[in-house]
């Protein structure tokens, strides 16, 4: 007898993506030739997980003192201030109306807006090609997900689809909770422009007349975009008038994933508003996870807060940049030279081919030994795992 309640008795045993990159691994520790393309961290040319020294060294100081104590269930207050600086260095205003919360990476900052700003039942709204977690985080908050056409025929953020979108959910279900993976979107690669910034503020702020609508912009790969990401000044006139809320993770702007240190961000004007978000964002973490990793905490505090060691982990990580500029590079050349369908990609960690078949290419990928991680209508590929000597093997495999 199985006693899962009945709504969980058929759940997958294993994220797909890990899944993938597991067998990936198995059949190169065999002695395979293997491209895997398919998890979401970086690594050097020589295959070598890529790490920021100065952020290692800074792990490993932290005393033992530091390690062992419960972190405050909101999270350590020197973090939560060096995020908000972090985020908002160049905005004051949004700076000065902002509460965080300390999350168990970016997943956890997710899984928080899901819980407190929809209520059961309802669907998040996000782009057509979406981070496949978004989709188990609002399951098992017994949310769902509903999604808008994110490109034109010409390659460009369909800010009309996304407006109609949110028109339709705030008849359907009276708020919205709109998810923007920018820049680097996870898993197309694409970056939005200022203009495109603004038109999506342009058309929320009517919206967010009629009903409560928040956007929660998903920075985790801000780190390495092409281009400093700098759209603040378009989210500005949404303070006061809709929700806005950003996710920030050190998983891959400090290259330590396992650390699981995050924070989800909240922009709220006025000062009674924002305690009540701050007091529901605390109440969920004692009632999730309780507390983050005090040690991980203290460690991106001074990471981010400590002159010398912001210094040295920026340059250190413009290297990375670079590692993963070149990549892009390379790949942009020998795809367009095949004609293959992809969107504007100037720099992070994946790019989606689009196809119609990813199913059954992939699974003809994984044959030749290149994985790539196959999502609805597109193959999913983590250029921040290939080596640069292996760019042209993985195109000419995603061409045949």
């Amino acid at each position: 007898m199985i006693h899962l309640i009945p709504s969980h008795q058929s759940r997958p045993s294993d994220d797909p993506i890990f899944s993938l990159n597991r067998e990936a691994v198995a059949r190169k520790a065999k002695g395979d030739h293997i491209i895997n393309a398919t998890i979401g961290t970086l690594l050097d040319d020589d295959g070598t997980l890529s790490i920021l020294p100065t952020a290692a060294r800074v792990v490993r100081e932290v005393p033992s003192a530091q390690w062992a104590p419960y972190a405050p269930i909101a999270g350590d207050p020197a973090f939560l201030e060096a995020v908000q600086n972090d985020l908002f260095s160049s905005e004051p205003r949004l700076r000065a109306s902002s509460v965080a919360v300390a999350t168990p990476g970016g997943s956890g900052a997710l899984r928080h807006a899901i819980a407190n700003f929809l209520e059961l039942g309802q669907a998040l709204l996000t782009t057509s090609y979406f981070w496949e977690p978004y989709q188990t985080l609002a399951s098992e908050g017994e949310r769902k997900v509903a999604t808008f056409a994110m490109f034109t025929e010409d390659g460009k953020l369909d800010v009309e689809a996304l407006d109609r979108a949110v028109g339709k959910q705030i008849e359907e279900q009276g708020r919205v909770l709109l998810i923007l993976n920018d820049p680097c979107h996870n898993p197309t690669g694409y970056s939005m422009s200022h203009d495109e910034w603004r038109r999506v503020v342009a058309r929320l702020l009517p919206h967010a007349e009629r009903a409560p609508v928040t956007l929660l912009v998903d920075v985790a790969y801000a780190a390495y975009s092409a281009e400093p990401w700098n759209h603040l000044p378009e989210l500005v006139p949404l303070l006061g008038k809709a929700g806005l809320l950003f996710s920030w993770s050190a998983s891959k702007t400090y290259t330590h994933y396992g650390l699981r240190v995050g924070a989800l961000v909240a922009c709220v004007p006025d000062a009674d508003a924002r305690a009540a978000t701050l007091a529901a964002l605390a109440f969920s973490s004692r009632g999730t996870w309780s507390n983050c990793n005090s040690g991980g905490l203290r460690a991106i505090a001074r990471l981010l807060s400590e002159p010398d060691l912001k210094a040295a982990c920026d340059a250190e990580r413009e290297v990375k940049r670079h590692l993963l500029a070149r990549r892009v590079a390379v790949f942009n050349e020998l795809a367009h030279a095949k004609h293959l369908p992809y969107p504007r990609y100037d720099g992070g960690f994946f790019v989606s081919v689009f196809t119609k078949q990813a199913s059954e290419q992939a699974a003809k990928m994984r044959a030749r030994g290149v994985y790539v991680v196959p999502i609805t209508g597109a193959l999913r590929v983590g250029l921040c795992a290939v080596a640069e000597k292996d760019i042209a093997e993985l195109v000419d495999t995603l061409a045949s």
